[in-house]
Order: structure tokens, then sequence, then C-alpha cells
């Protein structure tokens, strides 16, 4: 199960709102999540999964200006056996991203991805929220992209953005999916995760 999981995981840096215009800056981040993993019958799983990202935004903006923030997130693979069990597949996957102070979300472009499934990834924003998602599934033993997500924002009037994932808690995630394994009959582990320590990706000065 820890490696079925484990597939899913690059999606923890895919779409962080971060904010810029001037010179671009880039900046390869690491995301650890805490995870929890809830299968039937054997009990919570915990487990740490770790993540590597490329985003690009530039350092400072002006006062109202316009921010364009490009997020490439790197291809992975669902492996196709865990512990002799097959994975089918995973599913269901949700991604929170929180809009930065100082700053105000306006709309994203997603361009690019492959192998998640064949209804396309959206993103809805609810409140202080934006959310990518898409249902899969996601085959074991299949290789997946996701989208690079170029996320508009405007600045406000002063002050610094910064960027971060959501969630603080297994009760309140950042990051949730499904994974399916086959034992003889489908097992399914809803499974909520937390960035721990969540860091700062990017800081723009607005000024």
């Amino acid at each position: 199960m820890k490696a079925a999981i484990r597939a899913l995981v690059c999606a923890s840096a895919v779409l962080v709102p971060i904010a810029g215009l001037a010179a671009p800056a880039s900046a390869a981040t690491t995301v650890v999540f805490d995870c929890e993993a809830k299968p039937p019958l054997v009990g919570n799983k915990y487990l740490k999964l770790n993540q590597d990202a490329d985003v690009t935004a530039p350092a400072t903006v002006a006062p109202g200006a316009a921010l364009d923030i490009v997020i490439d997130p790197a291809p992975n693979t669902v492996p196709a056996e865990v512990s002799g069990y097959q994975v089918k597949n995973i599913k269901d996957f949700s991604l929170k991203i929180p809009i930065p102070a100082n700053s105000t979300w306006v709309s994203a472009d997603l361009a690019g991805g492959s192998g998640i499934g064949s209804t396309p990834p959206k993103i809805t924003v609810s409140g202080s929220v934006a959310t990518l998602s898409f249902p899969g599934p996601i085959a074991g033993g299949s290789t997946f992209e996701l989208p690079t997500v170029t996320a508009h924002l405007t600045a406000g009037s002063s002050g610094t953005i910064e960027t971060k994932l959501g969630g603080s808690s297994y009760s309140d995630p950042g990051l949730t999916f499904t994974a399916v394994v086959s034992a003889g009959f489908d097992v399914s582990a809803p499974t909520a995760c937390f960035p721990n320590p969540s860091p700062t990706f990017t800081t723009t000065t607005i000024g």
C-alpha cells in the first residue's frame, strides 16, 4: 500500500500559486508529506512521501499588476505490485492550494499531461482555496504526468506574496486520493496528506 500511495505524490507540488513579475527565478523544491491511509480491517497506515518539483516565478511585482506562475511537475509511475498484491489503480485525486495573502486569483491554464484518465483535470475555486482535481483512474504499472500549470494572479497594493501548499493535519489535508489494491478482492484506502513542514516555496515582493 505504501508504494501505491507513493505513486500519487508527484501531485504534492503541483499548482502552487506563487507570484512575481520581473526577472524570472526558478526553484527546485522538495515537499515532505505526512500521510494517513485508511484501508479497511487492517487499521490506519502512516507514511512520509517526498516530491521534487520545479517552480518558476519572478521575484518582484508592481502593485496591482498581473502575475503568471508556471509549475512543471515531473512524470511518475504507479507500481504494478505491492507486497505480492496487484495495484489496480489510484483515483479521486484532489490538491488544495491556498490563494496567497496580498494576491487575488484570476484563473489558471492547464497544458500537456498524460496518463491520468479520460476525464481532464480541472481547477475550481471556493473562498480562498483553489483545488486541482481529477477522477482518474491511473492504472497500476502505468506512467503518468500531471499537466503544466500556469496560474494567473493579481498583486495587492503592498507587502509580500508567500506561497505554500494547503493542509495542516490529517483532518485538514491538502492532498487526498484513493489507492485500490487487489488482494483477492478490491481494497480501497482513502489517503489524506499534509506538508510537514510546510515550506514557503517563493516570496514575491510587491513594489
